[in-house]
C-alpha cells in the first residue's frame, strides 16, 4: 500500500505519519534486511530450476511530480522443489541485462515466457530456457473467445490431454514424473507438433490464427524441455503467481 494511503488511513485514527517519515523507516529497514536478502538470493538460486517474470510498476521521479515505468522482476526456485523460494529485483528497465546481472554464475534451466529480453544471457553454456505452455495456449485461448475459433479449439483440446497428464504427476518424484511423460505425453506432443504444422499450411499468413501457431512453432524446442527433465514444469504460472501482490500494488496506488 502507498505511503500517502497509509498516512491518510493513519490520520484517521488521529496519528500523524508523514510520507517522509514512512519512507525512512522503510529505507532505514531495507537497510538492515539487506544481508538476509542476500542470503535469501543465493538460495533461491541455488536451484538448478528457476522461473523467472517481471511486471511493471510506478517509479516516481524526483523533482518531477509524475511517475515513469519501471519493473519488478521475480526469480523462483523450481515449482517441484521441496522447499519454495522467490526472490524480487527492482530495475528501472526491462532490458536484458538485469537478469544477465541477477543470474551471473546460476547454471541451469529457466522457465520463461519467451521474452526475448533473456535470450542473450540464456545463450551461454550451462544454461536452457523452458518456456510457458500456458503462456502458448493463452494465444489459442485469445482467438477462440474473440471469434470462435475451431482451429484454436482444437489446440485448446489437444493441450489440455497434456495438462491431464500433469495433473496426475503432480505427487511424483522428478524420475516418475519424467518417465510418465515419456510413456504418456511424449506421443501427444508429437501428435501436437504435427497437427501444429498441418494446420499452418491451411491458414493465411498474417492472420491470427497463423500467429498463435507460429508461436508454438518458434518455440517448439524450449516448450519441449519438460519432456527431458521430470523436475522442469510445462508451465510459468508458478512464478506469476507470486507477481500477483505486485498487480494489486498497482491497483492499491492508483484507487
Amino acid at each position: 500500500m502507498p505511503y500517502y494511503r497509509q498516512e491518510q488511513i493513519n490520520a484517521r485514527s488521529g496519528v500523524h505519519t508523514p510520507r517522509s517519515t514512512l519512507a525512512a523507516w522503510g529505507g532505514q529497514t531495507g537497510a538492515q534486511l539487506l544481508p538476509l536478502y542476500d542470503a535469501h538470493r543465493a538460495f533461491v538460486l541455488g536451484s538448478r530450476v528457476l522461473h523467472a517474470d517481471e511486471t511493471p510498476i510506478g517509479l516516481l521521479e524526483p523533482g518531477a511530480g509524475k511517475t515513469k515505468k519501471a519493473y519488478m522482476w521475480a526469480y523462483a526456485r523450481g515449482a517441484f522443489e521441496d522447499m519454495p523460494g522467490v526472490v524480487y529485483d527492482f530495475c528501472e528497465g526491462r532490458g536484458g541485462k538485469y537478469p544477465h546481472e541477477f543470474l551471473k554464475g546460476w547454471t541451469g534451466t529457466l522457465v520463461v515466457d519467451a521474452y526475448a529480453g533473456y535470450d542473450a544471457t540464456m545463450s551461454l553454456e550451462g544454461r536452457k530456457t523452458a518456456n510457458c505452455l500456458a503462456h502458448a495456449r493463452r494465444k489459442f485461448d485469445e482467438l477462440f473467445k474473440a471469434n470462435a475459433s475451431p482451429v484454436a479449439a482444437q489446440a485448446i483440446g489437444r493441450i489440455a490431454w497434456l495438462y491431464r497428464v500433469e495433473a496426475d504427476a503432480r505427487g511424483l518424484s522428478c524420475e516418475q514424473r519424467l518417465q510418465m511423460r515419456q510413456e504418456r505425453s511424449k506421443p501427444l506432443w508429437e501428435e501436437l507438433h504435427a497437427w501444429l504444422r498441418l494446420e499452418r499450411t491451411r491458414v493465411p499468413d498474417g492472420s491470427a490464427i497463423a500467429k498463435a501457431i507460429d508461436h508454438s512453432l518458434n518455440h517448439w524446442q524450449a516448450l519441449s524441455e519438460f519432456l527431458k527433465d521430470g523436475a522442469v514444469p510445462v508451465d510459468n504460472n508458478w512464478i506469476e503467481n507470486q507477481m500477483r501482490p505486485w498487480g494489486l500494488g498497482r491497483k492499491n496506488g492508483c484507487s
